[in-house]
């Protein structure tokens, strides 16, 4: 029985005080495991990029337990926490966020490089990277000279060089065309199969259907999933 790759167990997460007090997750519980796409849909204001926030460290819960492979990221300190995001966490959103000033490779390797791998052997797995959502011949572009789609391609380089085992995607493919947009989900798609966890978080069915779960969110909490959990760690509830 394969352990959870990401397991968040009863969070809670408030934003503000008073009359502009917001539960963003109220009582949330989910696993994902390696191997398994989940996508989390669900009006705008029901929680969706709080969860994801909170299942990539870049927040962290007032109630409830987030674990990355079993560890508690409430036990870190803000230096591990940040070389967690760094090696094992893999960030894909709507806006790209690559450098404008840096090749493809270049913003490939940049995680590695800031965490200490060498210029060189960052930039072979950046290569490597690339090859494998096919644009390494586009290395040595800049964002400007790419497409959209070449540029969300190597945006899921970047979240996937290295020993990055868990990729959280808000909107990835939001600013794309359809069939553009297909193409980036079929990366992310084959990434799993091949033993990565992936958290997507979409507005689209269609994109949806590419995950083994899909999960609902309304006012901070789970009211549905569909799909066959791949296990029994996989149950996505509401908690009480």
């Amino acid at each position: 029985m394969t352990a959870p790759m990401l397991q968040l167990a009863d969070v809670t997460r408030v934003h503000g005080e008073g009359e502009a007090r917001v539960i963003a997750l109220d009582g949330v519980s989910l696993s994902v495991a390696p191997g398994e796409l989940v996508a989390v849909m669900g009006p705008s204001g029901s929680g969706k990029s709080t969860l994801l926030n909170v299942a990539g460290a870049l927040d962290l819960p007032d109630q409830g337990q987030v674990l990355v492979e079993g560890q508690d990221l409430a036990s870190l300190s803000p230096r591990e926490l940040a070389a967690l995001r760094r090696r094992r966490l893999g960030f894909v959103f709507q806006d790209l966020n690559l450098i404008p000033s840096l090749t493809a490779v270049e913003n490939v390797a940049l995680p590695l490089e800031l965490d200490g791998v060498s210029a060189r052997t960052a930039r072979r797995q950046a290569s490597d990277a690339l090859e494998s959502v096919g644009i390494r011949d586009l290395a040595s572009r800049f964002p400007e000279e790419m497409s959209g789609g070449q540029q969300q391609r190597a945006a899921i380089a970047r979240a996937l060089v290295g020993e990055r085992r868990l990729v959280l995607a808000d909107e990835p493919t939001g600013a794309l065309d359809s069939t553009t947009g297909e193409a980036v989900l079929r990366v992310l798609r084959e990434r799993c199969d091949d033993g990565a966890a992936g958290l997507l978080v979409t507005h689209e069915a269609r994109h949806a259907a590419w995950a083994d779960r899909v999960v609902f969110l309304r006012d901070g909490k789970v009211v549905d999933t569909t799909g066959d959990p791949a296990s029994p760690e996989s149950l996505l509830t509401a908690g009480a």
